[in-house]
């Protein structure tokens, strides 16, 4: 089995590319700091290695020196977040076989390793600092990343680590090569429409357009003419010819976000459209036929607006040949450090600053964040962060109050208690309390705050929380079971 050596202070990024490179049949070995991977040196000698560019206890031009002096021979690959000529040609001539910048492509990453297993110690001598194959690499490069994610607005769909993920990535591999019409749900900000590229991309319709429309910002009156354009003179302000949506999508795909929110006439329209495959642009008396593959979404379920007379039943059963549920980030906390690390990287570029991670509690805070607005809120907080960011690493200070204090806010605003997830018998997320108010009913709500604040000051030790409060343990418990009897809900 092939040793790869994988050298970054991003742990996550380790454990991730650990994970993927493991499944592909490599054995792997980590470190986090240029000195445990020169201290791996000494005693192992692995067949490839990964190595940032930018290490915080030494340069990536120290550690690759250093690197070819014990191990002239073994191919290193850079990893780095700054993808640009002058880099390549640096790294090139230090002695490095090749380079990928991030946010890192499973295909992409693993193509590089395995050419580089397989180049030649011969091979690699005479491709080593050449200034212009670097730079007619380095454009081959980026025509090839602009090509993979010129129409995705984060190409984060990479290396999702909860199961939910790779199951809709399978889904997206098994219903791509089909004209099948889908319907994808998930809640605002989730990726809906990154997942409809994802498909697009994937499909045999891949070089044609892919238009994207919000259903929930077209007017009644103009729905029709945005999707299917008008003749001029067909309306008070069609002052010429407008091609509609899909006339524009025409051959690739078209994506109606939030369809449950079109106007119910323009669904009629839109019936005509997925059963002949024919369009009319309003006022118009010339039928288009139409080769569109259509893709919706809805942060509610079509079949209960079907029901409730909000969508038509028909229309459902025309979309419904596949579909898709994508759950919020909050019910997939192993992705968020996944997309927070790839969002950072955006900015940076972005805003030409070199924060390298965030700080373990910051990281915490992430995690047990309820992520309301999902990728679209956590890439917006990352964004800000990374701006106040007055060092290297983002810390607590420069996450908004709101997210730090999210338990306290909810505690205080609603009388719910904060989660504790450490203690199974203690309910996470409970709802607040309600009965009618009394001295018993306060003095209960009191003496179970005490007990609860009592187990947190001990980590949950309850012979030590009863010793604390100078009861004996079953009486502890007793008063556990009373306030859960009385509010009917686990504690």
């Amino acid at each position: 089995m092939e040793k790869i050596l994988i050298i970054d202070d991003d742990k996550d990024l380790c454990f991730v590319l650990k994970r993927f490179l493991s499944k592909h049949g490599f054995e792997v070995l980590e470190a986090t700091t240029g000195r445990a991977a020169l201290e791996i040196l000494d005693s192992v000698e692995p067949n490839l290695i990964l190595c940032d560019f930018r290490l915080e206890d030494m340069s990536g031009s120290s550690i690759l020196k250093k690197i070819k002096e014990k191990n002239p021979s073994v191919p290193v690959i850079i990893i780095t977040g700054y993808s640009n000529i002058k880099t390549a040609v640096e790294v090139m001539k230090l002695g490095a076989m090749d380079y990928v910048t991030k946010p890192l492509l499973p295909d992409e990453i693993l193509l590089t390793i395995k050419k580089a297993l397989n180049t030649s110690a011969e091979d690699k001598a005479s491709a080593d600092a050449n200034e212009q194959d670097a730079a007619l690499k380095e454009q081959e490069r980026v025509n090839l990343l602009n090509a993979k994610r010129a129409h995705t607005e984060s190409g984060s769909y990479i290396f999702g680590d909860s199961s939910d993920f790779k199951n809709i990535l399978n889904q997206i591999d098994l219903v791509a090569p089909t004209n099948y019409s889908i319907i994808i749900y998930g809640e605002s900000g989730s990726g809906k429409e990154v997942i409809a590229q994802e498909i697009h991309k994937r499909s045999k319709r891949s070089s044609k357009p892919f238009i994207a429309i919000d259903c929930g910002t077209l007017s009644r009156e103009l729905a029709g003419s945005e999707l299917f354009g008008h003749e001029k003179g067909s309306f008070t302000g069609a002052i010429g010819q407008k091609m509609g949506s899909f006339e524009l999508a025409n051959g690739g795909t078209i994506f109606l976000d939030e369809i449950s929110n079109l106007p119910y006439d323009v669904q009629v329209q839109l019936l005509r459209v997925t059963q002949e495959r024919k369009m009319r642009r309003v006022g118009g008396t010339k039928d288009i036929d139409l080769d569109v593959r259509i893709i919706v979404a809805s942060n509610r379920k079509l079949w209960d607006a079907a029901k409730s007379g909000h969508f038509r039943e028909d229309l459902y059963h025309r979309f419904n040949e596949f579909a898709i549920n994508v759950p919020p980030l909050r019910e997939r906390v192993n992705d968020i450090m996944v997309f927070a690390n790839h969002f950072l990287t955006q900015t940076n570029k972005e805003l030409g600053k070199n924060v390298k991670r965030f700080s373990p509690e910051v990281e915490e805070v992430f995690r047990k964040y309820v992520w309301h607005g999902n990728l679209r809120e956590l890439k917006n907080v990352v964004k800000r962060a990374t701006l106040l960011a007055d060092s290297s690493v983002i810390d607590i200070k420069s996450i908004p109050f709101e997210l730090v204090n999210y338990r306290k806010l909810q505690f205080e605003n609603t009388g719910e208690q904060p989660a504790v997830p450490k203690d199974p018998a203690i309910a996470v997320n409970q709802p607040p309390v309600i009965r009618e108010p009394g001295l018993k009913s306060v003095s209960i709500d009191a003496e179970y705050e005490w007990i609860l604040e009592t187990l947190k000051k001990v980590d949950f030790n309850k012979s030590k929380a009863a010793k604390l409060l100078k009861i004996d343990r079953k009486t502890l418990y007793n008063k556990i079971k009373q306030y859960k009897d009385l509010n009917n809900q686990e504690l």
